[in-house]
């Protein structure tokens, strides 16, 4: 068993209780209906010989991260989205998470410009069927569903 992680992908330190992070479910109405806003990670060396870049777990994720020590979950859910998306948006809590990590839902307006932070090399807006698709664990399609049902 590996030991809990206790510093952000920036070095941060992280909140050591629960909810230990938050996802952002980002939607738009786009020119072919309803759109997801997924991100994929950025590639930090070579990949294994049998996983291209863009396939595997956690590859294509909605903006989400770790929790600061007292960071209300909120504030955690705005930071992150900002600083993977450079988005500015109204969040709504969902049911979709769990206590451990909770899910929030956006809407952005059609024309949103996404400013990308060095976690992730690219984005994509897609409709439903293919941000559950590519947003794996299937923990992540499932809570993706439950936001977007909500």
């Amino acid at each position: 068993m590996s030991a809990p992680l206790t510093h952000t992908y920036d070095g941060q330190p992280m909140a050591q209780e629960p909810p230990f992070g938050a996802a952002v479910v980002v939607h738009r109405r786009g020119p072919g209906g309803l759109e997801l806003l997924i991100l994929r990670r950025a590639h930090t060396g070579p990949a294994p010989h049998d996983e291209p870049h863009d396939v595997g777990d956690w590859t294509w994720t909605p903006p989400a991260g770790a929790r600061l020590p007292s960071e209300p979950v909120g504030l955690c859910a705005q930071r992150e989205l900002l600083e993977e998306t450079g988005l500015v948006l109204p969040l709504r809590l969902t049911e979709a998470g769990s206590p451990h990590w909770r899910v929030f839902k956006a809407e952005a307006r059609p024309d949103a410009c996404v400013i990308l932070s060095d976690e992730h090399d690219a984005f994509e807006w897609v409709r439903l069927d293919e941000a559950l698709r590519r947003c794996r664990p299937l923990e992540v399609a499932d809570q993706i569903r439950a936001a977007m049902a909500a």
